[in-house]
């Protein structure tokens, strides 16, 4: 009886984990654009830039390591993957379990090359909900605490609005001349994301 009931229950645990990495799997949400490239751009550009061998900053770049519907045959993802990933390099942030497992269902997907998955409101530009997770994706692994590029921390309120009082924040994610154009090594920021970071700028840039 113990032992048809611990069947049972690893056979119910099974179908509900293979039912959550389907859906997952096929998560319109999940976009090339708003969840994979920052992931890269954020974590591999430094490196793996325009002008480097391999150029992790744009779709075409990064589909040379990808077989689409095929992460455990893919090059980039068995690169991040695992307890000991062989990228980043230990001596740099590593990508969280969750970044790790985006890649692994977009590429399940077939690895398209979507954008603006889930639509673009730019009359909703609070700090908290819309422009700190911007800056999460796009900007905190090279100016946070302890790895602030170019003494910028944006990884919390006080250190953005400190860059953006700086004078040098729009600028530079406007890729304006005279300005580091940022994401470094990379294309500008979508247009909604711009937009919506300069209307919380202009709105004086609050807390809220």
């Amino acid at each position: 009886m113990k032992r048809n009931t611990k069947i049972s229950f690893l056979v119910f645990a099974s179908v509900i984990f293979c039912a959550t990495c389907t859906y997952r799997a096929n998560d319109p949400n999940v976009c090339f654009a708003e969840n994979i490239l920052p992931i890269f751009v954020s974590n591999c550009a430094g490196c793996h830039g325009s002008g480097s061998g391999i150029d992790l900053t744009n779709y075409d770049g990064i589909m040379r390591g990808v077989v689409r519907h095929h992460p455990l045959r893919s090059k980039v993802y068995n690169y991040i993957k695992g307890s000991n990933p062989k990228m980043p390099p230990a001596s740099h942030k590593q990508l969280t379990s969750e970044q790790v497992f985006t890649i692994k269902a977009w590429i399940s997907m077939g690895a398209p090359n979507s954008s603006n998955c889930s639509g673009c409101d730019t009359s909703q530009y609070k700090f908290a909900a819309n422009i700190q997770p911007i800056l999460n994706n796009w900007c905190v692994a090279c100016h946070t605490s302890g790895n602030a590029g170019g003494g910028h921390d944006l990884s919390n309120y006080t250190g953005v609005a400190n860059c953006v009082g700086s004078g040098k924040f729009l600028g530079s994610i406007k890729h304006s001349p005279g300005y580091i154009p940022m994401p470094q090594n990379s294309p500008q920021l979508s247009p909604c994301d711009i937009i919506k970071i300069q209307n919380w700028v202009n709105a004086g840039y609050h807390n809220n």
